[in-house]
């Protein structure tokens, strides 16, 4: 699927569900240290979204939190208690959510038909007001109010949960 598409798919599965968001284009911004030249100062925390595999690669994760913070696995996987953890290859990121490295993000969920993929989200994130993520395309952000988010995870169906990740 080409970039266009992609965040065409999420705008049309938004704005289908009556769900509230903006967004704005940008350059290319596959990693956390170029998009922070194009994001807005619009009050939403910007997340990171890491996709993991477990060691018998039969259960696979989507783990979001603050942007401005960063995990090691080790700890990771203590929280999470899933076992040993790897990130997830190119193959599985586009089998389970439909995208290629440096553009994965929660609006994955929406290629996920058989709700694979559990989703574990920083408790902090709760607390804001709204959330920034790609649109499934590293060219573009979303800005989604927190409500709206949760709304979005409910239309999905994927499994997820709030917890302490640091």
């Amino acid at each position: 699927m080409e970039n266009m598409d992609r965040k065409q798919t999420v705008y049309d599965y938004l704005d289908r569900a009556g769900i509230r968001y903006t967004h704005y284009d940008h350059p290319e911004a596959p990693t956390i240290e170029i998009a922070r030249q194009y994001w807005r100062q619009d009050g939403s925390r910007h997340c990171k979204n890491l996709f993991f595999r477990n060691h018998k690669g039969n259960r696979h994760y989507l783990v979001v939190f603050d942007a401005d913070r960063s995990l090691a696995i080790h700890d990771l996987e203590h929280r999470l208690r899933q076992g040993k953890l790897s990130f997830a290859s190119e193959q599985r990121m586009e089998r389970y959510l439909g995208l290629r490295p440096g553009s994965v993000s929660p609006f994955g969920l929406i290629n996920d038909v058989e709700n694979h993929v559990h989703l574990f989200l920083d408790k902090n994130l709760q607390r804001e007001e709204s959330l920034s993520f790609h649109p499934n395309d590293n060219t573009a952000t979303v800005v989604i109010p927190r409500e709206e988010f949760l709304r979005f995870l409910e239309l999905c169906g994927n499994s997820y949960e709030f917890i302490e990740l640091y």
